[in-house]
């Protein structure tokens, strides 16, 4: 997803420093330790217990976006861990599966891709065949597909183009939805992809291409939006929606558990 908000980054911790004669070498190399642990993998409450999803905020992804997840998943009382790309690189598939859910966020599907190791990739895609489940958010969708980009491939062979309006130059838009089963909302999108080829289609845009879909992969639960249904007040200056965003942030939360509890959405 190519986009205004995918080139701003988020700053690590600060290192800190210690002078003190005889002991510099030792505290230096544990503060290295605990820097790199919390620059890592950071644990958000609300609740008590262990996370049950995985945030990626790894290279490429978008901190505006990652903040929007994270507020979701306070509001809805899901307890969260963030992993940063080094993170992610160093996670087993039995590591991965520790979790219900990982969530890969907007941003721009190329730098994410290339920030992964194709073994991590590999870890990934058996870790959701295993029985992690996997909530792509527009570049996350991207990434979740047949990406040239060191993509999961979730999706036996089927990558996903942009939707039709970004050929004629637009780059963001509020776009109204059709979702089954329920009144039609208006979503933010943003470079975002349609989903033909893979999957039950949840949502549409208004051409007919898929906007969310949903389906397994292996023991797996996959849900792939190529809109931003968790999109603040503030991502929609200059543009006008028929829908409020707190009413659309409601149906984000609805797919996030959809996709934590592995339920089935209406479907076409």
């Amino acid at each position: 997803m190519r986009s205004p908000f995918t080139n701003t980054t988020r700053s690590s911790p600060n290192h800190l420093s210690v002078v003190k004669a005889g002991r510099l070498f030792l505290t230096v190399a544990s503060l290295g330790v605990l820097s790199s642990c919390l620059t890592a993998c950071r644990i958000r409450p609300p609740s008590s217990g262990s996370p049950s999803v995985l945030l990626f905020e790894g290279s490429g992804t978008s901190p505006n976006d990652v903040a929007a997840i994270e507020t979701l998943l306070d509001e809805n009382h899901i307890r969260y861990a963030t992993a940063n790309s080094a993170r992610l690189n160093g996670m087993s598939p039995s590591q991965l599966r520790t979790y219900r859910l990982l969530i890969v966020p907007g941003g721009n599907f190329e730098q994410i891709g290339n920030g992964l190791t194709s073994g991590t990739t590999a870890n990934v895609r058996n870790a959701v065949g295993g029985g992690l489940n996997y909530l792509g958010i527009c570049a996350g969708a991207f990434f979740a597909g047949a990406s040239p980009y060191n993509g999961l491939n979730l999706t036996s062979g089927v990558g996903f183009s942009f939707y039709a309006i970004e050929a004629q130059g637009i780059h963001k838009a509020a776009v109204d939805i059709a979702v089954a089963g329920s009144p039609a909302l208006a979503h933010y999108w943003e470079d975002g992809p349609q989903l033909t080829g893979w999957g039950a289609v949840v949502a549409k845009y208004p051409d007919g291409t898929p906007a969310i879909v949903e389906g397994s992969f292996g023991d797996g639960w996959v849900i792939l939006s190529g809109i931003h249904p968790e999109a603040p007040e503030s991502w929609r200056r200059g543009m006008n929606f028929t829908t409020p965003a707190s009413v659309a942030t409601v149906y984000a939360g609805t797919v996030i558990r959809a996709a934590l509890n592995r339920t089935r959405l209406e479907h076409y």
